[in-house]
């Protein structure tokens, strides 16, 4: 029986086109070389790099992809060639994961390490949100093996803190904008030629100190807000350098 039906199948060109592509399909598996990267995320999550291996992919070789890496994740920039190639502005993420240096802007030597010590809550906060633009704009390939993941892939108690640090951040910045709003800021502007002045259109400018800004940048600034004429005597007013205490407007 099973040798009448062979001998049908083949004297039938189509069907038996159609059986040898099967065939080839079962017999053919593809092989990917080391520079390339599959599109599945399953397998980009299991892709993990040594520093010394993503050295590899600093846009020196042109036959490999170009990959930078922030808070130990890893992304392919080879679209974006121009800026990360060699000769580009952005070359010196490419090949290394250089977090610090998305907000230090020191771009050379020890600048280009993936070490925050001593950063701020708004810093911090800035190098996660550089991580997110990576996630949308560029092909997330796989995960540096050091400081933020360990051997296994998985995220060490330095990523973990960093992402709380910039959450705090997040936090604290939201409760300064709520307690400013309070206080109506002074308007301002300034010219090359006048310099700069600030006013209020209801109310009198006074220099005030922001307290949360220590907590966010490690640093006390001040902030010029408006103040009705009952609320001068409050402690923590300064009023401008040369400025007479009821004036609406002060040059700065």
């Amino acid at each position: 029986m099973a040798t009448v039906i062979i001998k049908r199948l083949a004297k039938s060109p189509f069907v038996l086109i159609t059986v040898l592509v099967t065939l080839a399909a079962f017999s053919f598996t593809p092989r990917f070389p080391f520079k390339s990267f599959s599109n599945s995320r399953q397998q980009q999550v299991q892709r993990l790099f040594t520093a010394e291996e993503l050295a590899l992919y600093n846009g020196t070789d042109d036959t490999l992809p170009i990959l930078l890496g922030i808070l130990g994740s890893v992304f392919d920039v080879t679209k974006g060639k121009s800026h990360y190639g060699v000769g580009g502005g952005y070359h010196h993420f490419s090949g290394r994961d250089a977090s610090r240096a998305f907000v230090s802007g020191n771009f050379t030597g020890d600048g280009l390490t993936d070490s925050l010590r001593d950063l701020s809550s708004t810093e911090v906060k800035s190098i996660v949100e550089w991580r997110e633009f990576y996630f949308r704009s560029y092909t997330f390939v796989g995960r540096l093996v050091g400081r933020y993941y360990d051997s296994e892939g998985n995220p060490t108690k330095s990523l973990k803190g960093v992402e709380a640090k910039a959450a705090r951040g997040t936090q604290l910045l939201e409760k300064q904008k709520k307690e400013e709003a309070k206080q109506p800021g002074c308007n301002s502007r300034w010219s090359q030629g006048e310099g700069g002045e600030v006013w209020c259109d209801d109310g009198f400018p006074r220099l005030v100190q922001r307290p949360l800004e220590i907590a966010l940048t490690g640093k006390m600034s001040k902030r010029c807000a408006c103040f009705k004429e009952d609320q001068l005597s409050e402690t923590g007013l300064e009023v401008y350098e040369g400025c007479d205490y009821l004036s609406k407007t002060c040059r700065v």
